[in-house]
């Protein structure tokens, strides 16, 4: 079970260590993990074909070494992953191993290429501006929250490696939907992704700094990897983003004391942890008034609501169908026996047991339901075999798109 213990503000609360034994304290034995993010919302752009593309997104600062231990994180990098071409072959084996902890070092493979892009670009348009090294403005403001943002941009230029090709400080993870799109291979007929970004190339993050008020605030950061959960509200909305990078643009570092500032706690609940008796335990030991606790399931409560709607209509359907194939069947048994009257009386008369005739009809039922079962799997297999060229063959019929990918992620 996962739990949230998040503010009410984006400006977020100070010392996440205090706040998480705090959290100790209260329910410290139903408690597997725990890891502090932030959460902010903003837009990332990049370019492609010469075009820049700018999505809304949320912009979540995480540990990768906690976070995977609170949620499957590492499971869900493409970079943990075999790739494979269109057809399922596998083309190259994982980058990393399932026992390695995920971080933000940009793998070689990929530290190799965005060199060897950043060559070819120098020597085919020698005369394109660059991009700065830092890649991070911060407005004109007058809050003293904006003042620590200021100064820090102001020293980065400084920090950074003087190697243009050298990846940002600030890295992430993206959503494998953000930066790639469906299309259909008007050759093969078949649907393919459109990659824009991958490892390796820069965004522009933008979002507003902590504070009153809030200003916004820019800074470039570098695709370690992509992420692709299945769900797409997912896929299509999250950057993840390392959180010292994401407190330090948003002005959430103390420049006196260093102590950090975060938004939300998530918390992993031990197997057979009671959530509702966890859930009073922490509202009573945080301060009133400044945290939100939850669990995944109220936080997600209309999706939820929604599948579960869903699981009853689809569970009712397939009992009609059930109930009507039942009767079916039964009828159409009740009617051989009926047909075969004369036939079992004369068995009998030539000295046949009821319970022989009993066991010729029942064979036949049992044969019966063994071929048609056999033949529902291997139909069935079949079908999810081959659903695609299925699918393909009814779009071509009704001239209507049966599944649309973009729709039915």
């Amino acid at each position: 079970m996962l739990f949230r213990s998040e503010t009410f503000s984006l400006d977020g609360e100070w010392d996440p260590n205090r706040h998480m034994q705090l959290i100790q304290d209260a329910a410290g034995e139903d408690i597997a993990a725990m890891s502090p993010t932030v959460e902010v919302f903003g837009l990332i752009s990049f370019k492609y074909g010469g075009n820049w593309i700018t999505q809304n997104v949320s912009i979540v600062g995480i540990d990768p070494v906690s976070k995977s231990k609170v949620g499957a994180l590492a499971e869900h990098l493409e970079n943990y992953k075999p790739l494979k071409d269109d057809n399922g072959v596998e083309v190259r084996g994982p980058l990393y191993s399932a026992n390695e902890p995920p971080g933000w070092d940009l793998h070689p493979t990929y530290m190799e290429e965005r060199r060897d892009r950043i060559s070819r670009a120098r020597v085919f348009d020698p005369e394109e501006e660059e991009e700065p090294a830092t890649g991070l403005t911060a407005s004109e403001g007058t809050s003293e929250t904006d003042d620590a943002v200021r100064d820090f941009v102001a020293g980065k230029a400084e920090e950074e490696p003087q190697d243009p090709a050298a990846p940002h400080r600030a890295r992430v993870y993206i959503g494998y939907q953000l930066v790639s799109v469906p299309y259909v291979d008007k050759e093969t007929g078949k649907t393919r992704q459109l990659t824009m970004a991958q490892p390796g190339d820069d965004i522009k993050i933008s979002t507003v700094t902590a504070g009153r008020p809030p200003q916004p605030c820019h800074f470039y950061a570098t695709i370690v990897d992509t992420f692709k959960s299945g769900m797409s509200e997912y896929d299509s909305h999250l950057v993840f983003c390392n959180i010292e990078e994401l407190q330090r643009m948003r002005g959430m570092i103390d420049p006196e004391s260093g102590e950090k500032a975060f938004t939300r706690i998530q918390i992993r609940l031990k197997d057979g942890a009671d959530p509702d008796r966890v859930v009073e335990r922490l509202k009573a030991a945080l301060p009133a008034g400044k945290f939100h606790v939850s669990t995944w399931e109220k936080k997600q409560g209309p999706l939820l609501a929604a599948v579960e709607v869903e699981s009853m209509i689809l569970n009712v359907l397939l009992f009609l169908i059930i109930a009507v194939a039942g009767f079916g069947i039964l009828a159409i048994f009740y009617m051989i026996v009926v047909e075969k009257t004369r036939d079992i009386g004369i068995l009998k008369s030539l000295g046949a047991s009821s319970r022989g005739v009993m066991t010729i009809f029942l064979s036949y039922g049992v044969s019966l339901g063994v071929v048609g079962a056999g033949v529902g799997v291997v139909v069935g297999l079949l079908f999810v075999r081959y659903i695609n060229e299925i699918e393909r063959t009814l779009t071509w019929v009704t001239g209507r798109k049966v599944f649309d990918e973009t729709i039915y992620y």
